[in-house]
């Protein structure tokens, strides 16, 4: 892969871009690029206990092999004040996209302010406040909190182009050398080290964990995924591919069970989708694979089941030929009721605003969220981290539809088909010690949790190696954190992953 040196800056950036702008900025006369770095002294309680730190907020230069400038990368770094910190466990993390700031695992989980949200409501209006994070990790983990170019305040600069970025291959490659760039600058190469990815951050996760390995010797500790997207094959239900129809049937159908849309609604949530599991793999998987060919009297069964365990009628799904996308799903299961449910996290519902669209026209759970954390986070980055920068943080910008999604595996094999849990299984096969942790929501209609299990089952891993897999659930969605149960259980299953012995088994 592409190399890109990585040096730390000092300066603010005295040349404004818009984040969202997918253009370079030009570099004429010269002029060195410069940029921020501000450290600021805090503390926290966690677990009755008072954590002093230092909180870094910054934007590192990102030069190419020729040492031409070409962008700015964000970070947020929380240290403990320890005399031991060399040696204690450190956590890189970062949401997905691709193209989203880290704002949401920032300021809804690991950090040490959070931004405190109304499960199920619209959180609202201003002024929003952070709190003391009793959850943060950082009473086990240091943390570095990153920002992909593109993201938050971080930008193409110099020389750089889009492509040196926005791709599979070229985001794994400036994530890796920032975490080695981080960890080098700052003697952290004895510490135990932990990735985290949320959603599209599991697709830079498998690349990352592979690439630090075979390109700097980085073995790490753990990798953690949280609602990862990893096998493109299996988790996009919007193209002419069966298989992903018959991996989200499960979360359409704990959907529709948590809104009380289906028929003889049984009481347990797990046995019902471990009923409709078995259906998905052993009936409706093998039905899709005949097509046309499929007997009529199969056919009329298997509509019958569908809509028993959606809650779309038999007529809609006999109009859908049998495959209905999620975002197709969330408009039509509370039709009805003038009501679409969300696709991040499909307990949350709002009112429809087109009442006879085929699709979604927006998502509930992000309008109920997105306001509040977006305008806590601003407050608090410009106040408590005394971090401001003359433009916008881009939580989330048009970089999706520039990325180039062409991958080349460990084999060197190139595919359009991304899958890094390819790359994942090698760096866990040649590095036996290295450890997984999946966290994942029922009510994900993102990235469900059946996919993921399919992704785990063809990971060509032996029995050994698969019992460095752990998986968590959680009665929530894509953000499990915003679920206060869920937020709790996050916490304890990440921190005991950090603090496990990480001998070999």
């Amino acid at each position: 892969m592409k190399k890109l040196l990585l040096i730390p800056l000092l300066f603010l950036c005295t040349t404004v871009f818009a984040a969202t702008d997918v253009s370079p900025a030009s570099n004429e006369g010269e002029v060195p690029l410069e940029a921020k770095s501000v450290s600021t002294q805090h503390s926290v309680e966690i677990g009755g206990r008072v954590i002093e730190y230092t909180a870094t907020a910054g934007l590192d230069i990102i030069r190419n092999n020729d040492g031409d400038d070409i962008g700015l990368f964000g970070y947020t770094a929380y240290v403990r004040d320890s005399d031991e910190s060399q040696n204690r466990p450190l956590l890189f993390a970062y949401n997905g996209g691709p193209g989203s700031a880290s704002i949401w695992l920032h300021m809804g989980v690991l950090g040490p302010r959070r931004i405190p949200v109304d499960d199920l409501e619209v959180t609202g209006p201003p002024p929003y406040g952070a709190v003391n994070n009793e959850f943060s990790v950082l009473d086990v983990a240091d943390l570095v909190m990153m920002d992909p170019v593109g993201t938050g305040y971080a930008t193409i600069e110099g020389v750089g182009q889009p492509e040196d970025f926005w791709g599979v291959d070229a985001d794994i490659a400036v994530a890796s050398q920032f975490i080695v760039n981080y960890i080098t600058r700052n003697n952290r190469w004895n510490s135990p080290k932990f990735v985290l990815g949320e959603s599209y951050g599991g697709i830079r996760t498998g690349g990352v964990a592979y690439e630090l390995l075979a390109d700097y010797g980085v073995g790490l500790n753990g990798v953690i995924l949280v609602s990862p997207f990893m096998d493109a094959a299996a988790a996009r239900d919007r193209f002419a591919i069966d298989l992903p129809h018959a991996l989200y049937l499960p979360t359409l159908a704990a959907t529709a069970w948590y809104h009380h849309a289906i028929e003889d609604r049984p009481e347990d949530l797990l046995a019902f989708i471990s009923e409709v599991e078995d259906f998905a793999i052993n009936e409706y998987a093998p039905a899709l694979m005949h097509g046309t060919a499929l007997p009529d009297a199969e056919r009329a069964e298997l509509i019958r089941m569908l809509s028993r365990y959606t809650g779309l009628s038999e007529q809609y799904w006999e109009n859908s030929n049998l495959r209905v996308p999620h975002t197709r799903f969330v408009q039509e299961l509370l039709r009805n009721e003038d009501t679409t449910v969300g696709r991040i996290d499909s307990r949350f519902k709002g009112r429809s605003i087109d009442r006879v669209a085929d699709n979604m026209q927006y998502d509930p759970f992000d309008a109920a969220v997105h306001p509040a954390y977006k305008a806590g986070f601003m407050h608090y980055y410009n106040n408590d981290l005394e971090f401001k920068v003359d433009r916008d943080y881009s939580v989330s910008g048009g970089i999706y539809e520039a990325w180039d999604w062409l991958h080349t595996l460990p084999s060197g094999q190139e595919t359009l088909i991304t899958n890094t849990a390819i790359d994942l299984t090698e760096a866990m096969t040649r590095y036996p010690p290295l450890r997984v942790l999946i966290q994942q929501g029922y009510f994900d209609l993102a990235t469900p949790h059946f996919v993921l299990q399919y992704v785990i089952n063809h990971m060509d891993l032996d029995l050994s190696q698969r019992s460095r897999i752990t998986v968590e659930m959680y009665e929530a969605g894509h953000m499990m954190y915003v679920h206060p149960p869920s937020l709790a259980k996050f916490k304890q299953d990440l921190s005991d992953f950090i603090t496990a012995n990480d001998g070999l088994d």
